[in-house]
């Protein structure tokens, strides 16, 4: 409260930012999952107040997954380009990096930062993000670094994690 939260038993099943995660977590898909959609309209303070409201559901054993990518420029990707990013791809990781494990509360600055438009031309791969930063900020805490990296010039496969309960 006070979002509603409800249930649709009519859609498709899981997206692929879900399923393509939890198929190597829970390959037996032998956990309950609530997927929720993200709503590209609000603004990014949103995002971040929804990230805090769901922090108390970590402290209480709920796993939550916050999946995206905070540089997803597909119509920049090089195919013959296995590892490394763009100089503008790595400069914005490095940004989101240097936020999220100092300084996750001021993960709403990065929409300025002067690669943004070109990491994230649509929303919905950074958002993601900002529920992870907002959870982090409620907690007083910062975010760890799982895995890193960009790949194919125009995607971050970065993770962060948010540990301990």
């Amino acid at each position: 409260a006070p979002t509603w939260v409800g249930q649709d038993q009519d859609s498709w099943g899981l997206d692929h930012g879900t399923w393509s995660v939890l198929v190597h977590m829970f390959p037996d898909a032998d956990v309950p999952v609530v997927q929720l959609s993200i709503d590209a309209g609000k603004d990014i303070g949103y995002h971040l107040r929804l990230g805090a409201a769901l922090e108390p559901l970590r402290r209480r054993g709920v796993l939550v997954v916050a999946s995206g990518n905070v540089v997803h420029n597909l119509r920049a990707i090089d195919w013959a380009r296995p590892h490394g990013g763009e100089d503008w791809a790595e400069e914005f990781d490095t940004a989101v990096r240097e936020v999220m494990t100092d300084r996750p509360a001021d993960a709403a600055s990065l929409v300025d930062h002067r690669h943004y438009r070109k990491a994230s031309p649509t929303p919905d791969h950074f958002l993601p993000l900002l529920y992870l930063a907002g959870m982090a900020a409620a907690a007083g805490a910062t975010t760890e670094v799982f895995t890193s990296g960009c790949t194919m010039g125009s995607l971050s496969m970065a993770g962060y994690s948010l540990p301990g309960t």
